[in-house]
């Protein structure tokens, strides 16, 4: 394996708190009673998508942009007002040991051009990165393989060696459907997902390195 293509939200960082805190605000003040239940679905699918699922499902009058960008208001001053946010345990010490050793890194992550951007520059993450793929340039979500095809599709090296790093059911879904070899992380932060699709499952970055990532083969 020569490019390792990781997921943000649940791996690099976990925003989800953020996301949930900024939703729900903006589901108040749109008279929405979504249940746990029914924002747990959203897991792993873009803003967009989420807003057009709500807006065909509560039959609301509000364009999808504009209710995206609300929530994107709420989100970006709870981003900015959070002091715990950090990366995720061991993933920085992991992508530097990728990075040392020439291993190629790409993300492709549902989250905004904006979220990403924030999360890139808040922990100057940009220089490691070849190539950030948003879900807003796309017109289905995970578990749609179109993000994880078109980033192999942009990496140095073939798609057989390639593999990606996710957290959700969604998100591993989308990478075997796109052909790739997954690496499933069972996150504290992502519970209740279903990761049996994946090649192999860690529940510490500590598990993986460059020499074991690019040991990895596909049988």
């Amino acid at each position: 394996m020569q490019t390792v293509i990781f997921d943000m939200d649940g791996v690099l960082v976990d925003t989800e708190p953020v996301h949930r805190y900024a939703y729900f605000r903006h589901f108040e003040e749109l008279g929405l009673a979504v249940t746990d239940a029914e924002y747990a679905t959203f897991t792993g699918r873009s803003t967009k998508n989420v807003y057009q699922h709500l807006k065909d499902h509560y039959t609301l009058a509000q364009p999808v942009e504009e209710m995206v960008l609300a929530k994107r208001e709420h989100f970006n001053r709870a981003f900015d007002e959070k002091p715990d946010f950090d990366l995720l345990p061991g993933v920085r010490a992991l992508i530097e040991d990728l990075h040392r050793h020439g291993l190629e890194l790409l993300l492709a992550s549902s989250a905004s051009h904006s979220t990403i951007g924030r999360v890139m520059r808040r922990f100057e993450l940009a220089p490691y990165f070849s190539h950030l793929l948003s879900g807003e340039d796309f017109a289905r979500s995970k578990p749609d393989p179109a993000i994880f095809a078109r980033a192999a599709a942009l990496a140095r090296s073939p798609a057989a060696e390639c593999v990606v790093i996710e957290d959700s059911t969604n998100g591993v879904a989308a990478a075997k459907a796109a052909g790739l070899y997954c690496i499933g992380y069972d996150s504290i932060h992502s519970p209740s997902q279903d990761l049996r699709l994946a090649d192999l499952v860690v529940a510490d970055f500590g598990e993986l390195s460059a020499a074991r990532i690019a040991a990895l083969a596909v049988d």
